[in-house]
């Protein structure tokens, strides 16, 4: 029988959001690949780790394959979900004949829907995590009178420009947070024109 690539959602960072399935999956790999944070909370295994770089994804991925191919078991770690601007479409695209055993996590979006109380099950979920910038078909996907749950690009202050920049009024209210699951995590609830002067990571969450 031909191996499965492994993709296991390891939650939003802390380890306390690993699933108990997720963990025994990796825990019995060869090989494991993921980003060097993640990588890190899986430090006490025997497996060889391999970083997976932002700009070296698909080299790194045909890496991950070959050592399927030589019989190991292989596991690719999905920071969140596998399934939401996560790995799962990354292998379908790069790999799209590996065959794939998916392990969901705890997304992101989940733990700040928690964390502010939101029922996401009527909430608007975007993506626009990897881009460099805010699209036109940003504007399209808002929904008023919705929460819509962002997962960004790199930068809020640029987000709330845009938004700003195309007719949003700079009092909207939007709310961040930042590095969920960490100690140092925050919530901060500010207006646009205020974001557009302020400075966070790259693990966050909108919501507008």
């Amino acid at each position: 029988m031909t191996n499965k690539m492994n993709i296991v959602g390891i939650g939003p960072g802390a380890k306390e959001y690993l699933t108990v399935a997720g963990l025994e999956i990796i825990e019995k790999s060869d090989v494991i690949v993921g980003s060097k944070r993640s990588l890190e909370l899986f430090d006490y295994l025997d497996a060889e780790m391999v970083v997976l770089e932002p700009r070296d994804i698909p080299k790194t991925i045909k890496k991950a394959v070959s050592f399927l191919d030589e019989g190991l078991k292989v596991t690719i770690l999905s920071t969140g979900d596998p399934g939401f601007s996560g790995m799962l479409k990354t292998m379908q695209k790069i790999s799209p004949k590996t065959k794939l055993e998916v392990t969901p996590g705890i997304s992101s979006i989940q733990l700040a829907s928690a964390k502010l109380q939101i029922p996401w099950d009527d909430a608007n979920l975007i993506t626009i995590h990897g881009g460099k910038a805010p699209t036109e078909d940003l504007l399209d996907k808002l929904e008023e009178g919705k929460n819509n749950i962002l997962l960004p690009n790199r930068h809020i202050s640029e987000l709330a420009e845009y938004l700003i920049d195309h007719g949003y009024n700079p009092e909207h209210p939007i709310t961040i947070c930042e590095k969920l699951s960490y100690p140092d995590e925050q919530i901060v609830q500010v207006t646009l024109g205020e974001a557009r002067n302020m400075e966070f990571g790259y693990m966050c969450i909108v919501v507008i």
